[in-house]
């Protein structure tokens, strides 16, 4: 039997949701594109708004003219390729962020869970601490790419049995992996020297600094195809949040869905952190509070991609202009506004629902 176009119970505010949902992604659209374009202008080198924007046309053969050479260059090779990558890597951790709590049917899942940010992580620090050059300048990225994907896999084979996938058993196999990294990478950081330890420091806490065009164009097809694929699931999400059985009943095939959609994730989230370190509750937040609009995966997954990529570019204008002229890391300030922000979600459903059970 084909499954229904929606869930066999909808919501009697199912109208009303649907127009927050509309309202909601032209709000996040609109302030994206306002975001990209003061991102593009401000800092220690400051391009007026009106500059930006016929540079840019004038680019793409829409009039405009160019600018002063410094000007261009300021643009073209230091903001604009940092701004398109913090819009790639906050889409796809926002992506990937709903893509885990549908999965899991947990609003507190992110990408972390299973490990694939710390596994990640582990082959980035190795390789800094070891001084691997193998790849060139890509060798850290091309390590935490392989990395991520490699740990995702092997988290999904340990907890696989009898041709199933428990999510328990996946959840507790990546909190042993995350504790498992965590001590690999303590060992790297005991046996690096000063400037590496810098290094790893840096790159742990997150950042966009070393953001160029190669590597835009190298987090972009796999940004790309995990955003395009994620959206073609969600009426079968929508399913599964009514719970295995039923989804099963309804022509749901849970464990492939499963197996996919990890898989997706993992490219999503190893792609994104192999260009920017570790960045938290990105995948975490984003999913939580469009869920309050509506919890309909078919909005609230491209609705996670474009709150991503608002939250991450809005993130890196700060890092970068809070304490001019030094920056902030990028990981430090999601996680310092983000932290406070959950506790009072989670004492917000608390009160209202009593609790997550």
């Amino acid at each position: 039997m084909e499954p229904p176009d929606s869930p066999p119970h909808p919501s009697p505010h199912r109208g009303a949701r649907r127009g927050a949902a509309y309202v909601l992604t032209i709000g996040l659209a609109g302030a994206l594109l306002l975001l990209c374009l003061l991102s593009a202008g401000l800092g220690a080198y400051d391009l007026p708004l009106g500059d930006v924007l016929a540079s840019v046309q004038h680019r793409i053969g829409l009039g405009g003219h160019p600018l002063d050479r410094a000007a261009e260059s300021v643009l073209w090779n230091i903001r604009l390729p940092r701004v398109v990558l913090a819009l790639l890597v906050g889409a796809s951790l926002g992506c990937a962020g709903a893509l885990m709590q549908g999965v899991f049917g947990n609003p507190l899942a992110e990408p972390g869970v299973i490990g694939i940010s710390s596994g990640a992580a582990v082959e980035a620090v190795g390789a800094i601490a070891l001084g691997l050059s193998f790849f060139g300048g890509w060798t850290v990225t091309v390590c935490a790419f392989v990395s991520g994907l490699g740990t995702v896999l092997l988290v999904y084979a340990v907890s696989r049995s009898g041709g199933r996938t428990e999510v328990v058993t996946l959840i507790l196999t990546g909190i042993a992996v995350n504790a498992f990294a965590g001590a690999t990478i303590g060992l790297f950081v005991f046996f690096a020297d000063n400037a590496q330890i810098t290094q790893i420091t840096f790159w742990q806490l997150g950042s966009l600094a070393q953001a160029t065009w190669p590597k835009v164009l190298a987090v972009l097809p796999f940004a790309v195809a995990g955003l395009i694929v994620a959206p073609l699931y969600a009426r079968r999400l929508d399913l599964l949040s009514l719970g295995e059985r039923p989804a099963r009943h309804l022509g749901v095939d849970v464990e492939r869905l499963r197996v996919v959609l990890i898989l997706v994730v993992a490219l999503l989230t190893a792609a994104a952190v192999a260009v920017s370190g570790i960045i938290t509750f990105v995948g975490l937040l984003v999913p939580h509070l469009l869920r309050m609009a509506n919890p309909g995966h078919r909005f609230l997954v491209p609705g996670s991609a474009l709150g991503g990529a608002v939250v991450l570019v809005a993130g890196d204008l700060a890092a970068r202009t809070v304490a001019a002229p030094a920056e902030l890391p990028l990981g430090v300030l999601t996680a310092l506004f983000g932290s406070p922000f959950f506790f009072w979600l989670l004492r917000r459903t608390r009160r209202t629902q009593g609790g997550w059970a």
